[in-house]
This record gives C-alpha cells, structure tokens and sequence, in this order.
C-alpha cells in the first residue's frame, strides 16, 4: 500500500483468486472448496468497492504476470494518484 497517495496493491494468486487465466479447481471435496473460492472473489470485489469508496486507487495484479508489466500498472496508479499524466 502507498498511503500517501491512496493506492492499494494486491498480488492475487491464480488458484485463490480465480485467475481467468490459470484457475484450476479441485475435483474432490467440492462442496468445501468451490464456496471458499468463490468467497475469495467475492471478499476480493467487496474490498475493491470498499477501498473505492474511501477514494482509493487499487491495483490488482496476477502472481503470473511479468514483474515490468505490475510495476508499471502501479506506476501508472500513482502518477495519477498524484494528479499528473503519463
């Protein structure tokens, strides 16, 4: 998190987050596990929403994604948390 300029980070893992990309599911105990990780997404979503509304920026990014392409997202997150353009 960058508190000064409001700007929240989260590095999601593709199985707990469901990546679109990457998820995988797991075929025993189903009943457990779908819940959980739908709740995940939901808890994620909520989150998002709540920072939001507290006039946040939030940034989310894949555990796969390459480390140049995350940190100019956040770059970007912050040069405009800061009011200028990129």
């Amino acid at each position: 998190m960058f508190t000064r300029k409001h700007v929240a980070v989260f590095v999601d893992g593709c199985f707990w987050h469901g990546c679109p990309i990457h998820a995988t599911y797991p075929k025993s105990n189903t009943g457990y596990w779908l819940p959980k990780l739908a709740r995940n997404i939901e808890r994620d979503r909520e989150t998002d929403a709540e920072l939001k509304d507290r006039g946040w920026r939030v940034v989310r990014v894949w555990e796969h994604m390459p480390p140049a392409d995350a940190a100019d997202m956040i770059e970007e997150a912050l040069t405009k948390a800061s009011g200028h353009s990129r």
